[in-house]
């Protein structure tokens, strides 16, 4: 059980709407209105935690203000993952500027928070715990020397600076800082798996290095429904991008979609669906960076395992560790959990995303010979499995998913648009066979899709093959499942997955966010321009005061629901900002 903070109510989590997150690329922190840091893994995305409060743990790194009252507020600061953490008190205003210092080193992470008096005097309070590995490995003061502190927690090299006065208590150390009106404080912390540099280091540098990065890293997005949030978006997937390319699903493991029943997973890892989705919303923004770190990540995968592609791995493209369960409380409403069982699931659409991804790249001109083998791989393993039954976009149990299917027909027609004349015909051959096959089974007697030969129902996964180019807009069985998705699953401007059994939408699961999106895609693909923008207004609202979005929506309750923030949704979010500021042609 986690040790009480002495600040009141430091470990007591918060809804999710009310977290914000700083991240650099190998890791990311969840800073809570109360100044408390409750969650951060080191080194990287998916190791042990040395804040996991969130999850009921040890560890919490606390800053707020002292002795007052006080609401709470905060920003980001424009087109960066810099947090502004904002304390109106009874005496004046306090700012705690946060930051990953950025770009992150996958060896040591450096936390940067300044104490600003924005207003009148500041007084704050200040307590760490560092404990590694989920609590495991409780911190230990190794040296005290200029008012900086030398601790280790388990393998962790640890220094503080910025604290000089503090001392222990309960486990923790804590000081209480007084900053003079308009004057700022600064408190870094590092934590690496590797020796710490000899020199400590500069604050101001710190920040200036980590401002300068951001602006240089996110590029003057615009042209769309909503510059600022596709800006944002697009920060927010560089923050969930590792060096290596790889961009973790969300930077949380455990927090349930629903409470009490049992899903709550484990997405510190990088889905190549969810990778795929990021690049293709990317390519709709421009060539930016991002892009190309999805292209080089699927292609070293493809190229690497061939027919036999997992559908995640580590940001260093290993293998997930299978499921276990952590003894920690857990979020409210879940237990805690590390790893995921995906290692044991075909999930053959994984190819046909792959291929619209490598598809987008090249009308931007940015593929090269060994992504063209990747592109290769990817057809070939469509033609060797495609008959077999899969996992799934929603990792279910294995069946003849017509989604899988379609969108590989998909995926199929946009890589041979731009592919050699003899493998074009091939491929657009293969596709042609996939959506006849498909239709032999998969079509309703509505006339619209539905998701399996022996599941009538319809879902709204199978939006997505027609607005990826699988059949066209016009087809009789896109129009019908548009308007089966829009009535059958459409609740209140929100969408669900599918009808998961005879109760009410609502209270089977949350509203899913990525299908809000793909229904405002859709209407747009129809031509329906009011309809798609109100679609995506709708669910562009659904994010907590931090503008991060988490995979469901409770409707009911106007919570987030599931890991946080879920790169996915941000994806599509960025992707039909710019799709819908767009004219749609036609449709015949």
């Amino acid at each position: 059980m986690a040790r009480q903070s002495a600040h009141d109510g430091g470990s007591t989590p918060h809804v999710l709407r009310e977290y914000a997150l700083i991240a650099d690329g190998e890791r990311g922190a969840l800073i809570g209105p109360r100044g408390d840091i409750g969650w951060l893994c080191v080194p990287t995305w998916h190791d042990g935690a040395v804040f996991s409060a969130l999850l009921g743990g040890e560890g919490e790194y606390v800053v707020r203000p002292s002795g007052q009252r006080f609401t709470w507020g905060g920003y980001y600061e424009a087109d960066t993952l810099i947090w502004r953490s904002r304390w109106v008190t009874t005496g004046g205003i306090i700012e705690c500027r946060e930051a990953l210092a950025f770009p992150g080193d996958r060896h040591t992470a450096v936390l940067l928070r300044r104490v600003l008096a924005v207003d009148g005097d500041a007084q704050v309070s200040v307590g760490l715990d560092v404990a590694a590995d989920f609590g495991a490995h409780p911190m230990q003061q190794i040296g005290h020397q200029d008012g900086i502190r030398t601790l280790r927690a388990g393998s962790l090299q640890v220094r503080w600076s910025g604290a000089p006065a503090a001392h222990h208590r309960g486990g923790r150390l804590e000081a209480v800082l007084d900053v003079p009106a308009g004057q700022h404080h600064d408190l870094v912390l590092e934590l690496g798996d590797r020796p710490l540099p000899d020199e400590v280091p500069d604050p101001d540098r710190l920040w200036e290095r980590t401002e300068q990065a951001w602006h240089d890293t996110v590029p003057p997005i615009d042209g769309s429904l909503a510059d600022r949030d596709s800006r944002h978006a697009y920060a927010v997937l560089r923050g969930l991008t590792s060096a290596s390319g790889g961009m973790v699903a969300a930077a949380t493991t455990g927090l349930p979609e629903r409470a009490e029943q049992g899903r709550n997973y484990d997405y510190r890892y990088c889905w190549i669906r969810d990778q795929c989705y990021a690049g293709q919303a990317v390519a709709a923004a421009g060539p930016l960076p991002l892009l190309d770190d999805a292209v080089g990540f699927v292609s070293d995968r493809l190229l690497a395992d061939g027919p036999d592609l997992k559908p995640a791995y580590t940001v260093g493209g290993g293998r997930v560790p299978d499921e276990t369960t952590l003894d920690l409380p857990g979020y409210p409403g879940a237990d805690a959990r590390t790893g995921n069982w995906v290692n044991d699931q075909f999930q053959l659409d994984n190819f046909g995303e792959a291929l619209l991804l490598l598809a987008a790249a090249d009308r931007h001109d940015r593929l090269d010979r060994e992504h063209w083998q990747a592109a290769d791989i990817a057809v070939s393993a469509i033609e060797r499995r495609w008959r077999e039954p899969d996992a799934g976009i929603w990792e279910l149990h294995n069946e003849h998913w017509a989604h899988s299917r379609l969108i590989c027909a998909a995926g199929l027609r946009a890589i041979a648009a731009t592919a050699p004349v003899p493998q074009s015909a091939q491929w657009s051959s293969l596709a042609d066979l996939l959506v006849t096959d498909t239709a032999r089974g998969c079509v309703h007697r509505t006339g619209r899709w539905q998701r399996a030969p022996g599941d009538d129902r319809v879902d709204a996964a199978l939006l997505l093959p027609a607005i990826r180019g699988a059949l066209p807009a016009a087809d009789p069985r896109t129009t019908r499942t548009v308007a089966a998705v829009r009535s059958e699953l459409g609740r209140d401007g929100y969408v669900y997955r599918f009808r998961q059994d005879e109760r009410p939408l609502a209270d089977a699961e949350g509203a899913f966010l990525l299908c809000g999106f793909l229904m405002a895609l859709a209407e747009h693909h129809q031509g329906h321009q009011v309809d798609a923008v109100r679609w995506f207004e709708r669910n562009r609202a659904a994010c907590g005061s931090p503008a991060l979005f988490t995979e469901e929506f409770d409707v009911v309750e106007h919570q987030l629901r599931g890991n946080l923030p879920q790169a996915f949704v941000h994806a599509l979010l960025l992707e039909s900002a710019h799709q819908l500021a767009r004219p749609q042609p036609p449709q015949h």
